[in-house]
C-alpha cells in the first residue's frame, strides 16, 4: 500500500499538492484538538491545564444521562433532524431533476444563481430576517391574519419552532445542495435519453427511469453522510432564533453544550456531552453504511 501511495504521488504530484491545504486543515482543526477530549474525564480547571486537572472518570457522562434534560434533548435533536431529513433531503434532488429538464441555458443559470445566493448569506442575517418575518407585526403573521389568525410572534410558540427552523434550512440550502446532483446528471450518456425518446418515453418517464437511477449512487452516499450527522444540528441558527419560551422544543444537544460550556464555564461536562453526541453519530454512520452495502452494494467504504 505504501508503494502504491508513493507511485501515485509521483504520477500525480499536482493533485496531491492541491490536497495539502485540505489535509493540513483537517489535521490542525480536527485531529490535534482531539487531545482536548481528555477533559471529558476530568474536573478540568483552566488554570491547572489538562495534565494537572483531577480525573473523575465517567462522572460527567452519568450526570448527563441521568439528568432531567437528557430525554428532552435527545427527542428534540432527533425529531428536528428527522423532519429535516424527510422533508429537506429530497428537495435538492427534485430541484436538480427539474432544473435538468430546462432547455434554456440562460434561464437555468439565472435560476441557479438565485437559489445559490441564500447559502452565502450569513446565518446572523438569515436569522434576523426570520425574526422580522415572524414577529407579531411581520409579514407572515400579517398574511395569516387574512385567514382569521390573530397576529402574534411565531417564535414564542413552541409547537411552531420546528416548522420555522426546518423551512428556513430548506430555503437556505436546497439550491447549494443541488450542485452535486446536477454534476451527476451532467455525466449521464445523452444516448440513453435519445433511445428512451425513440421508445416513446416522455420527459417525465425519462427523468424517473433514466435520470433518477443514474444519480442513485450519489443520493445513497449523501444520505449515508446525512444520517451520520443525525445527532448534529446547525446550532448557530438555533442559538440565534430560540428563547426560553421555546426551550421545550428548540433546545438540542449542541445548544445545551453551548450553554453549559461557554455560558456556565462547565467545560468538562460540555465536552463529555459533545463526545457522547459524536459517538452516537459514528454508530449511526456505521449502521447506515452497513445497511446500504447489504441492500444495494453502494457505501462509503
Amino acid at each position: 500500500m505504501k508503494k502504491t501511495l508513493l507511485l501515485n504521488i509521483k504520477r500525480y504530484p499536482l493533485l496531491y499538492l492541491m490536497a495539502l491545504p485540505v489535509i493540513a486543515w483537517y489535521i490542525v482543526f480536527h485531529y490535534i484538538p482531539m487531545y482536548g477530549v481528555l477533559i471529558s474525564f476530568q474536573d478540568f480547571v483552566p488554570a491547572r491545564g489538562i495534565l494537572k486537572s483531577s480525573w473523575v472518570g465517567f462522572e460527567h457522562f452519568e450526570n448527563f444521562i441521568t439528568g432531567k434534560y437528557f430525554w428532552r434533548l435527545i427527542y428534540n435533536t432527533l425529531s428536528i433532524n428527522l423532519i429535516d431529513l424527510v422533508f429537506g433531503f429530497p428537495v435538492p434532488i427534485i430541484f436538480a431533476l427539474l432544473l435538468n429538464e430546462i432547455k434554456s441555458e440562460k434561464f437555468k443559470k439565472v435560476t441557479q444563481t438565485i437559489t445559490y445566493l441564500p447559502h452565502f448569506i450569513s446565518s446572523v442575517v438569515i436569522c434576523g430576517l426570520i425574526i422580522d418575518f415572524v414577529k407579531s407585526r411581520g409579514i407572515i403573521p400579517h398574511f395569516l391574519s387574512y385567514f382569521g389568525v390573530e397576529p402574534f410572534n411565531l417564535l414564542t410558540a413552541p409547537e411552531l419552532f420546528k416548522i420555522i427552523f426546518v423551512s428556513s434550512n430548506i430555503w437556505q440550502g436546497f439550491g447549494w445542495g443541488s450542485i452535486i446532483y446536477l454534476a451527476a446528471l451532467s455525466g449521464i450518456d445523452p444516448g440513453l435519453y435519445e433511445a428512451a425518446k425513440i421508445d416513446g418515453a416522455g420527459r417525465f418517464k425519462s427523468a424517473i427511469y433514466i435520470s433518477l437511477p443514474s444519480i442513485m449512487p450519489t443520493i445513497v452516499i449523501l444520505l449515508i453522510m446525512r444520517i451520520g450527522r443525525l445527532m448534529s444540528l446547525g446550532w448557530e441558527n438555533i442559538i440565534l432564533l430560540y428563547n426560553p419560551n421555546i426551550y421545550e422544543t428548540a433546545d438540542v444537544i449542541s445548544t445545551y453544550v453551548y450553554r453549559r460550556g461557554l455560558e456556565n464555564f462547565d467545560f468538562s461536562f460540555a465536552s463529555a456531552v459533545g463526545l457522547f453526541n459524536s459517538l452516537i453519530n459514528m454508530i449511526l454512520l456505521l449502521l447506515a453504511n452497513k445497511l446500504s452495502r447489504s441492500l444495494n452494494d453502494t457505501s462509503l467504504w
